[in-house]
């Protein structure tokens, strides 16, 4: 494992490039009402990348070369959902936004579920409001000296304690001039143990929760992934710098605790 730590103009640079994704997911996550396509979204994406002259980090990732520059997952679908023409979105529904870009050469990474219409069912609602916390639970503990399994444990508790189960099939990542860097961070783990967390590391954590089993099945276009089960699933996304005052959140425009 070779994690590459940040230097502060490093971090600086990677605030900038968090920041424009925060600015282009607003507007796209604002746009996700009724009647509205998820290609509808991509194509909001897409403008905002010209407008901020940024480089997207999805657009022809991977094998298969990943078609979109928005990752759209609705309802089941926990992540990788591609944006369609024919996918219309429904009052109540719940997707997940995942849009990554390059600024200057570093990665932005970030994700964030929404409701539909402004509400939904109380059992979708609470999914999102759990891995929402999820997040935050373990954003909070992104202090130099803890553990990368403090994160994780902090994820897998709180989603299990409300009868979620946590994915393990995709977990977060190190973030810098590439999108996925080491180490891996998982969603799940034993508190204490793994990769000490030193100031200079950025990663993306990202928790990906179902209401039901955690079981994956990717579905045949070799990008989308559902719940094997067909439960719902919630996914929410920051890109974190461990600094010497606490976290960081680069791909949050509101202050945090390791904030300069």
């Amino acid at each position: 494992m070779r994690i590459k730590y940040k230097s502060q103009d490093d971090l600086l640079k990677l605030r900038e490039s968090g920041l424009a994704v925060s600015e282009i997911l607003d507007d796209i996550c604002a746009a996700a009402v009724p009647g509205a396509t998820t290609w509808d979204l991509d194509q909001i994406a897409r403008a905002g990348i010209d407008r901020l002259k940024l480089t997207s980090a999805f657009l022809g990732y991977a094998t298969p070369p990943y078609p979109a520059v928005l990752c759209t997952s609705v309802n089941e679908v926990i992540v990788h959902g591609i944006p369609r023409k024919e996918e219309v979105l429904n009052s109540g529904d719940i997707i997940g936004i995942d849009f990554g870009t390059y600024l200057h050469g570093f990665c932005g990474d970030s994700a964030r579920t929404v409701v539909v219409g402004g509400s939904t069912s109380p059992e979708k609602q609470k999914l999102v409001d759990v891995t929402r916390e999820s997040l935050e639970k373990a954003i909070a503990l992104c202090y130099p000296g803890n553990r990368l399994g403090d994160i994780g444990h902090a994820v897998q508790t709180h989603a299990e304690n409300h009868g979620y189960s946590v994915v393990r099939t995709f977990v977060g990542h190190g973030v810098g001039r590439q999108m996925h860097e080491d180490p891996p961070v998982p969603n799940y783990g034993r508190a204490g143990t793994g990769k000490r967390l030193k100031s200079g590391l950025v990663i993306a954590i990202e928790p990906m929760v179902n209401a039901g089993a955690r079981q994956v099945e990717v579905l045949g276009d070799e990008w989308t992934a559902v719940t094997q089960d067909r439960s719902m699933s919630a996914h929410f996304e920051h890109t974190i710098a461990i600094t010497e005052n606490g976290p960081w959140i680069l791909t949050q425009a509101a202050p945090s605790p390791g904030s300069p």
